[in-house]
């Protein structure tokens, strides 16, 4: 049986703040019962809800709510451009295996974008008026299990996008090493967009 997280509650002290303040992200506000409010991040599979009895933690108390972007400067760019107070752009200073995953200790942070812009290492965050915390996280390459391969599928547009430029980019050093124009691109760039969502590994 499939179990799909679609909410998830934030608390807040004034609701009609908060609602303008998410509207002002260019999140969908979306059609609810009397006394709760859901706004949906573009993309999104799931939704933010708050209102004056949806939990009893303390306003502004969530913290380390992820989001996830295929640019991390652009969704930055995009914020600042919206209103919002954001952090310059970090990374993790990290050794990564070929599964994406962090080798040795907790990694320390450094400025700008992970160099190589390497899945999962990059960030930028900002909070919400009452305080509750986001993280703006760049991931472009799952990693291997997060995501069924026959189930490909974009968020958005920008999200297809910015896959297609990166395909397109790959192929370009595709073609270099191979010496000649590849006929069959559309099968090449459709199999290594899907390897890069699922994890898998990528082709030459």
């Amino acid at each position: 049986m499939d179990m799909k997280l679609e909410v998830v509650t934030i608390p807040v002290s004034d609701v009609d703040r908060a609602r303008k303040f998410y509207e002002s992200l260019g999140w969908r506000l979306d059609e609810t019962p009397p006394g709760v409010v859901q706004v949906t991040p573009p993309g999104s599979g799931c939704s933010v809800q708050f209102g004056p009895t949806r939990t009893s933690a303390p306003p502004g108390s969530a913290e380390n709510l992820f989001l996830v972007v295929p640019d991390i400067e652009k969704a930055r760019d995009d914020l600042v451009a919206a209103g919002i107070e954001v952090s310059d752009v970090f990374h993790r200073v990290a050794q990564v295996d070929a599964d994406g995953q962090i080798l040795g200790a907790e990694p320390d942070l450094a400025s700008g974008p992970d160099p190589e812009h390497r899945s999962y290492l990059s960030y930028a965050s900002f909070r919400d008026p009452d305080g509750n915390g986001w993280l703006c996280q760049e991931v472009t390459a799952r990693r291997p299990g997060r995501v069924d391969p026959s189930a490909t599928s974009f968020g958005s547009v920008s999200d297809l996008t910015a896959a297609l430029v990166r395909a397109a980019q790959a192929h370009g050093e595709h073609e270099k090493r191979t010496g000649e124009a590849d006929p069959d691109w559309p099968d090449w760039y459709a199999l290594y967009m899907v390897r890069e969502q699922s994890g898998a590994e990528l082709p030459l």
